[in-house]
């Protein structure tokens, strides 16, 4: 039997932590986030509220695993 193959997309967007839990990126952030380009949209307060990372969902788990190859 081959290899299984890491889904490219999941492993760009998907963290696994030393105690195996999932880690995604928090939405939210692409339009309306204030970046160096755009630095007059969205409130500071809205930035700091979706910055860092944040736990995938329980019901989102049995899939990314199975993407991310583990």
């Amino acid at each position: 039997m081959p290899k299984m193959k890491t889904h490219s997309g999941a492993s760009k967007r998907f963290k696994v932590t030393g105690s195996g839990k999932i880690r995604r990126l928090q939405a939210g952030r692409k339009s309306g986030a204030a970046f160096a380009s755009q630095p007059t949209t969205g409130s500071r307060k809205k930035q700091r509220r979706n910055a860092g990372m944040v736990t995938l969902e329980k019901a989102d788990v049995k899939r990314a695993k199975k993407m991310l190859g583990l």
